[in-house]
Formats: C-alpha cells, structure tokens, sequence
C-alpha cells in the first residue's frame, strides 16, 4: 500500500496528524497495533476503571525491577487501541506551567518551543465549557468539561486549600495556574473525548483515509538515509506501508525509541548487541526518560459521602440507567475532579507537585478495584531529576521494551515526596475535613518522620502514566529530532509524540502531546505558525 503519510500509531499525536494531514487533501495511512475503539466503557468516563488495565486494550507493560523502589516492578499501562492512551486514560487536562515550556525553549536553544508559541496551539484545540477568554478556547475540537462533581469531600479540599495556604485556582489552565482547584477533563455531553473521537473520526471520511488496526510494525524502511516506508506484520502476514512524502513515528515514549531502535537508528553498541545493523547511530534514542512518580495520601472518611457505595450492584445499575439517561450522574465523571499545583517548600520558581484528589479510596488488586469509605490524594513530583532510559529486549517487535526508569535515583526526588506527603497531611488536617476525618490509612499512623515516609515512598510510590523525553528535541548530540520534530541524520522522517519533550512538564500529559502534534501538522504542510501570543499570569511581575 501506498500513501503520502504513513503514520505509526494511532494514539493522541497520531489522531491529531492523521485529522490535519488529512483535512490539507493528502493521503495517509495509520498503523495502530489496537482495535478499534468500539467498546462501550472506553466512552463513558467512570468505565475507565474497567478499561485500563484490560489486556485488549493495553500493553500492559512493566518497568525493570527499579532500586530506587525497592526493586519493584511499577506498572506501565501504555493504550493499545485506536486513540491511545487517550482512550483509557483518566481524562484530566492539564497543559502544564508556562515556565515548563520557556525552559524548553530557554535551556535547549529551542525557541521556537516558548509558552507564547505553544498557547495559541492549546487554545485552538480546546473547546472549553468555562467559554473562551484570554487563556482559553471555545471552538476547537477537543471537548473539555469543568469538574462538576457534588460532593462534601470536595468541597472541603476546596476550602481546605484557602485556610492551609496552599492557595485556590478558578482554572489551572488560565490566569492562576498555581492552587487547589477543579480540573478539567476531556469529556464533551457525560461522554469520554479520546484524541480518536475528537481528530480521527472526521478523518476517516475523507478519501485517501485509510486505517489499518492490528499493525505490529517491525521497521520503519530506510534507504540511503531517506525514510521510505514502514514493515509491519497484520494477521500473520509481513505488509508494509510506503510513504512519498513522509514517515511519522508516533508511537509513544515506550514505543517510538522501541521502532527506531528495530530499524537499525540508535545507539550503536545496544544495536549491535542485539544483532541489528546500524543504519544510523544516534546515541539519544531512548534516554531521558522520565515519568511523574506519585504516592497516595489515603485518609478514613467517618461519613457515608464517598463514593464506595459503587462496590454494590444495585448502584452500579442505577449509575448506569442514569448515564444512558441523560449521560449524567457520577458515571459521566472521572471521580478525580478535584486537584492542585503546590509547592512542596519554599524557592521552586512554580509548582513541583501536584494533587489529584478522589472522594474515595480506589484499592488496585490486579484487574480488580475495591473502593474504601475514605478520601484519596494522589501527590506527583512534576519535574523530577532521575533519568532512565527506554532499551531494546531482543530484536523480535513482539518482546516488550524494556523501560528502566531509575526512579528515585536522585535524592531531591525522594526528598520532593516526601514533602508532598506531609503537605497532603496538611490539607486534610484543616478545619473543612474535620466533621469527615477518620484515622489516617496510608501511610501508616506511625509513620512522622522523615526516615518514615522516606520508606512509605520507596514501598509505594508508582507511576502517573507521564512517561516522555525519550526522543527529545534539540540541537545537542544527545538530541533526537530538532526543534521541527524531524529525525537528526534521517530524511523523510519525524517523531511526534510525548517522547520528543526535552523536559516533562508540571501536569497530565494528554493536552501538552495534542499541542506538540498539532504544531507538528503546520512544520509538515509548510504553513505559517500561529502569531505567538502570551496573556498576563498572576506570577507575572
């Protein structure tokens, strides 16, 4: 087969491209090594508890047994399904700081990355029910939803961020991206809005639209240094994809650096140990790999106002019947609406950790959930300083990559938890808490010090989904793509996705890769990029 643009991956970044490219007239063909986003649960929002760990729609990988957390294997959901991760995802929106991205642009001489380059990408993406104004955007194709959850627990933590001094935003996203708040998510009418329903479903109306699921790709096909198709394997038989305009890798953090390094583009002693030939050596394919590392602050809850009442059948169906009704009811939500940019100390130039708040406390048994009568603070350090790296197991596409993160290797990481431990405590010893406090779960009562909840972290501290930077941008050696995105030494190609951010940024990491794929799609159809734009913030002088 034969197209234009032959796209690996049809997640968040590759339903962006597959939509603009497409839009522009030109031909293009999405490998996705899913199915179809079909299934029922994946489009309502509190069916992401039953879709995420789902073997069928995830790849379900694990990181190397890490030492930083005492050698533990953490969970590494990754979508396999048509729209990615952003089919089974927990939907918060999120773009990030502004100062994330003029650091970008500041400390990789990419200053084409600045905040004021990327906000009129978010703005035009977004259509956000709080309505348009100097941050935000109401007619872009992505449904963004306000949380509007009614609960008591929420309304404490509200209050709780006002008298504990950790501050109040009305939007994360706009003038103070900074406090506790209510969080955006990507929904639109109770319905989940995955990068598949919101870009590539126009897209698959156009002719010369085409869509190929159950694609394992194998390689992408390079000769004499143009990229020229890609290999990839559909029911047992070996097909490829060729392209005359161009490949574009958007397969994913773990994923992208997997194809790359299977088509002979990486460094160049791992490829020869697995017997690959170099086709061209790149010594930053894979590395700078970083995640958000979060632990849960689990605190009991003497009121029946959570939600664990969803344990028992009889609710379910009624949440359910309410759903297919109006599209409403705590079906239509996330159960995670509430949440906050802090400061776990003194001197950060903006916030180094955030919280993901839920009026319950979800326990994780393997594919199985169990719901406490409790509240839940799921506490991320933004922007950690251990790096990992993303290698090769074997040069079969079917092995798994193997995802070495190194998570806590760095002291300050730990160091950040644990603040954001004792933060969490704070919030919920505030007054809005004290007709629902119980005894405090996780961590345990006898945990104070410093040692203590330095080892609670080591125990249980797991990934936040964030995985990116492992084919980053920039003009140094270590430096995948430049600042266009397009592959160092390698014509005909780019990689498009959250591997390609220098840094991770201070939020989920959905919004910030449509961003990056949208700004993409102008750099390929040669256009003009939008006038750079850059409102006042609070923090501003």
């Amino acid at each position: 087969m034969e197209s234009e643009f032959v796209i690996v991956g049809a997640g968040s970044a590759g339903c962006v491209l597959a939509n603009r490219l497409s839009e522009a007239g030109y031909s293009v063909t999405v490998l996705e090594a899913g199915p179809r986003d079909r299934r029922l649960m994946i489009h309502i929002p509190i069916g992401v508890y039953s879709v995420y760990r789902d073997p069928a729609l995830n790849w379900n990988y694990r990181a190397e047994p890490d030492p930083g957390v005492k050698g533990r294997e953490v969970e590494l959901p990754r979508g396999k399904v048509v729209g990615g991760s952003s089919s089974i995802n927990a939907m918060v929106y999120m773009r990030g700081h502004p100062l994330d991205y003029d650091r970008w642009a500041g400390q990789y001489d990419l200053p084409q990355w600045g905040f004021a380059h990327c906000l009129p990408y978010f703005m035009a993406g977004e259509s956000s029910d709080r309505g348009a104004d100097e941050w935000r955007g109401d007619s872009g194709p992505l449904g963004v939803t306000r949380g509007s959850m009614e609960n008591p627990l929420i309304d404490a933590m509200w209050e709780a961020g006002d008298t504990s001094g950790q501050g109040q935003s009305g939007d994360l996203n706009g003038f103070r991206p900074e406090g506790v708040a209510r969080l955006d998510r990507t929904t639109r009418g109770g319905r989940r809005c995955s990068a598949a329903v919101a870009h590539l479903r126009p897209a698959l109306t156009r002719p010369g639209m085409k869509l190929v699921t159950g694609a394992l790709v194998h390689r992408i096909e390079v000769d004499h240094g143009i990229a020229r198709g890609v290999r990839f394997s559909l029911r047992g038989r070996m097909m490829e994809a060729m392209a005359t305009k161009e490949v574009i890798l958007s397969a994913g953090a773990i994923n992208s650096p997997q194809v790359l390094k299977l088509s002979g583009i990486g460094p160049e002693k791992e490829l020869n140990s697995h017997g690959i030939r170099p086709v061209h050596v790149l010594p930053g394919v894979g590395e700078n790999l970083q995640d958000h590392l979060t632990i849960h602050y689990v605190q009991a809850c003497t009121r029946r106002v959570t939600l664990d009442g969803l344990q028992r059948p009889w609710t379910r169906l009624r949440v359910g019947l309410r759903w297919l009704l109006d599209r409403g009811g705590v079906a239509g939500s996330n159960i995670w609406e509430m949440g906050g940019l802090v400061f776990g100390r003194p001197g950060y130039s903006h916030p180094n950790l955030q919280y993901h708040f839920a009026p319950v406390w979800p326990e994780y048994r393997g594919r199985e959930i169990r719901l406490h009568q409790a509240w839940t603070m799921s506490v991320d350090q933004l922007r950690p300083f251990s790096r990992g790296s993303v290698l090769l197991r074997s040069a079969d596409p079917s092995d798994p990559p193997r995802a070495q993160f190194n998570y806590l290797s760095d002291s300050r990481d730990l160091q950040e938890l644990v603040d954001g431990v004792r933060r969490a405590a704070e919030l919920s010893a505030q007054r809005a808490f004290d007709p629902f406090r119980g005894r405090r779960i996780l961590p345990g009562p006898d945990a104070s010090t410093d040692a203590d909840l330095a080892d609670y972290v080591r125990e249980n501290a797991s990934t936040d989904y964030h995985p990116c930077g492992t084919c980053r941008m920039g003009r140094d050696g270590m430096a995948v793509v430049d600042g266009e995105l397009r592959l160092h030494g390698i014509e005909r190609l780019r990689v498009v996705d959250a591997s390609v951010m220098p840094d991770v940024v201070s939020g989920n990491l959905n919004a910030p890769t449509l961003m990056i794929a949208d700004r993409a799609a102008d750099f390929i159809l040669g256009r003009p990029p939008m006038p750079p734009y850059r409102p006042r913030y609070h923090f501003d002088p």
